[in-house]
């Protein structure tokens, strides 16, 4: 008779995670480096560095105030959240560069960070535009001609606030104010890189932009800024990954994403990230919906040490509609805290929320999601759906649904699920031939199949790689 631990000691090497496909960095040789530590003289440092006006540099120190008066969320994660160290932090690193037209302007050591994760092929197979951000700054750009003459903007926010200032600033910060929240507010403050999007009336992308964001430095922290506003009968697609080699120290990516679809327009915004388990990916993600518009969350979350990220829709006109389909994946020493936030405030609305988790060993996986119909709405419809998977007995998964709804005429349905990986079915697939880690991948992908064939070919392919890697515990 076989011994139980042995068992147990197998299969964990089985499915134990591997991240070394993003465990490299290059040597930190920074022409701009605002120190540690966060003070307003750090902020007068970003602003001189990037020439910006006065009204964003008082835009930055009024959110540094409102920073440091709120406190960290006590409600959830309070004992992670207290191992960041801000004082510790790097909040600016710059390599002097401008964001490149094209591919051989960017750096070499640059370029060869960005060669490992394999943009160039990308942008040659898939992308109509691409924007790599190496630390605090942009290091590549590039549009193609037909999109510059549809009058489609595709820059970072520096670039934004400098020659569109009509556009950038009518939005900017007001989807998502600094007071929003305590991370929201230190983005705010200290926000550098990320992307600008701009698609005119009537305009539809009809390929997916695109942006990586790295983190290579040490004790750092990464604020990129994005604003994506599709005008009236504007379509477009908007596909981000991101990644950090393994360090010691915690490291912090605090993201702003604003989303602004005016009537009839549609945004699909699309996240596959495969941070390292050192990582505190603390973002504030939030869409605004006007009537008969759309916005669209497709979220994966891989890796970091604690992910607190809740992509969210207003849905402020007539018919607007709002999606969030979010997969995660929770390994040792991880806690994928994610989720989603519908908030009807018209008519005729309709939100959907599809939720996934994988808890793997002793990872964590919650759900967290705010559904808010008022009692003076009617023809307001939500559906949402939380199913959870586990891997063995140490795996933990958690289901915080907050759902308000109001009066007697409108309707929501909710269902959540929780399921383990069938050990009968893992020996009949081992029988075919199949390896445990195999096995265990096969199962996984067909949990997660339905909502993976919503993502483009190209990340859908990626992230069943990225699975059976997690799987597997192989070498990217």
């Amino acid at each position: 008779m076989s011994d139980p631990a042995t068992e147990t000691d197998a299969q964990q090497a089985a499915i134990d995670v591997d991240r070394e496909k993003g465990n490299f960095r290059y040597k930190e040789d920074y022409a701009y480096d605002a120190g540690v530590g966060l003070t307003p003289a750090t902020l007068d440092y970003i602003a001189k560095v990037k020439g910006e006006d006065e009204w964003v540099r008082e835009f930055r120190h009024k959110a540094l105030r409102i920073f440091e008066s709120l406190p960290l969320p006590t409600h959830w994660a309070t004992k992670d959240l207290e191992a960041i160290r801000f004082e510790d932090i790097r909040y600016y690193l710059a390599k002097g560069q401008k964001p490149s037209r094209t591919w051989e302007e960017v750096p070499d050591d640059v370029k060869a960070t960005f060669e490992r994760l394999g943009i160039p092929e990308s942008e040659r197979k898939f992308l109509a535009g691409v924007e790599a951000q190496f630390d605090s700054e942009a290091a590549y750009s590039n549009m193609k001609a037909d999109l510059e003459k549809q009058g489609v903007i595709f820059v970072g926010p520096t670039e934004g606030l400098r020659e569109h200032a009509e556009v950038f600033r009518r939005w900017f910060g007001k989807v998502i104010p600094a007071s929003d929240n305590k991370f929201a507010a230190l983005n705010s403050a200290v926000f550098s890189g990320g992307s600008f999007i701009y698609v005119p009336k009537g305009v539809k992308v009809r390929q997916p932009l695109q942006a990586y964001f790295r983190i290579n430095a040490e004790n750092f922290g990464q604020f990129e800024r994005t604003l994506i506003i599709a005008d009236e009968g504007a379509e477009v697609t908007y596909m981000e990954g991101c990644t950090a080699p393994k360090f010691e120290t915690a490291t912090l990516h605090s993201a702003v994403v604003e989303l602004v679809a005016l009537k009839g327009a549609k945004i699909q915004y699309i996240t596959v990230q495969n941070w390292s388990n050192n990582v505190f990916n603390l973002v504030t993600k939030r869409g605004l919906a006007e009537e008969d518009a759309e916005v669209r969350w497709i979220d994966c979350n891989i890796g970091s040490r604690l992910t607190m990220k809740y992509p969210g829709v207003v849905l402020r006109g007539r018919r607007a509609r709002g999606e969030v389909l979010s997969i995660a994946l929770a390994s040792d020493g991880q806690h994928q805290d994610t989720g989603a936030k519908m908030i009807h405030a018209a008519d005729d609305t309709t939100s959907n929320i599809i939720s996934k988790s994988i808890s793997v060993g002793e990872g964590r996986a919650t759900y967290r999601g705010q559904v808010h119909i008022p009692r003076t709405l009617r023809n307001c419809r939500n559906n949402t759906e939380c199913d959870a998977l586990l891997i063995n007995a140490n795996s933990r998964t958690d289901t915080y649904p907050a759902i308000t709804v109001r009066g007697s005429r409108n309707s929501v349905q909710h269902e959540a699920s929780v399921s383990k990986v069938s050990a009968e079915q893992i020996f009949y697939m081992m029988q075919r031939g199949l390896s445990e880690g195999e096995a265990m991948s096969l199962a996984v992908n067909g949990f997660v199949n339905d909502l993976v064939k919503e993502f483009p070919m190209e990340y859908s392919v990626e992230l069943k790689r990225l699975i059976e890697l997690e799987m597997e515990g192989s070498v990217g």
